[in-house]
């Protein structure tokens, strides 16, 4: 139900609201949350109710798009070392655990420096830093379903690589594929935040989540709490939202998994 209202916000707000999210007021700067601006202004007088529906607009976006490209890089690296086995298997898999020895925060910070602050470049960190988790998912499958028998049938039978992963492997990997692309969302969303509190992110005009919060910061000795506050709010309950509703699908999912999680 959360989830529903928070993306509900997300659509219907900006479509009905009268403010721009960007419209400076100094006359109502920093002022304490009210019925005309339930969650206060900022210190230019923006509304932080409206800039923190935006700035989730801007999260989830951020957050699905580099969900598919790190789910899609790990599925195609976790493939490769399951099917092919061997030397690539191992080549991989190093290749994950390099990537895995440093902080994802610290490479991070080091993939946007090398570019403007844009969308694109938190996008490409955010994959770069996390796909190693689903390589890891899909491979265990692959592993798992290459010691079936209906495997080694299609093996017998003169079944190419190819074919044997387009036929055998994909269909049986979807919802783990689909589950790690959900559970990525909320580690996208963080990671954007985390950079865009840091000024490495997202542009500083956008209504990013990480923006309001580092701009909040400032407020806080004046004692404007408001103005962090809701923002991390944002935050915090659609990760909290989507990481139930991904526990939910795996349970309904795995009935096994569930009953032994039981014993």
């Amino acid at each position: 139900m959360t989830l529903v209202l928070l993306l509900l916000a997300v659509v219907l707000v900006p479509l009905f609201a009268r403010l721009d999210q960007q419209l400076v007021d100094l006359h109502a700067a920093s002022l304490p949350p009210s019925l005309r601006h339930p969650f206060g202004t900022d210190e230019v007088g923006r509304d932080v109710l409206l800039r923190a529906v935006y700035g989730l607009r801007v999260s989830v976006l951020v957050g699905l798009a580099a969900a598919v490209v790190s789910v899609t890089i790990g599925t195609l690296a976790g493939l490769a070392a399951g099917a092919a086995g061997g030397t690539l298997d191992r080549l991989i898999m190093r290749i994950v655990d390099g990537f895995n020895s440093v902080p994802h925060l610290l490479f991070g910070i080091f993939i946007v420096a090398l570019f403007t602050p844009s969308t694109t470049a938190v996008v490409v960190s955010v994959a770069l830093t996390h796909w190693m988790t689903a390589a890891r998912i899909v491979r265990s499958e692959v592993l798992t379903l290459r010691a079936r028998p209906f495997v080694d049938a299609a093996i017998s039978g003169g079944s190419r690589r190819l074919r044997i992963v387009r036929r055998h492997f994909l269909p049986h990997l979807i919802p783990h594929i689909m589950l790690a692309a959900v559970l990525m969302i909320p580690h996208a969303i963080w990671h954007e935040t985390a950079l865009s509190f840091l000024g490495l992110g997202l542009p500083a005009h956008l209504a990013s989540l990480g923006n309001m919060i580092n701009d909040g910061a400032r407020s806080l000795l004046a004692g404007n709490w408001w103005a962090s506050l809701f923002p991390g709010l944002f935050i915090f309950l659609p990760t909290l939202a989507i990481s139930a509703l991904a526990q939910y699908w795996r349970d309904r999912s795995n009935p096994r998994w569930r009953s032994e999680l039981q014993l």
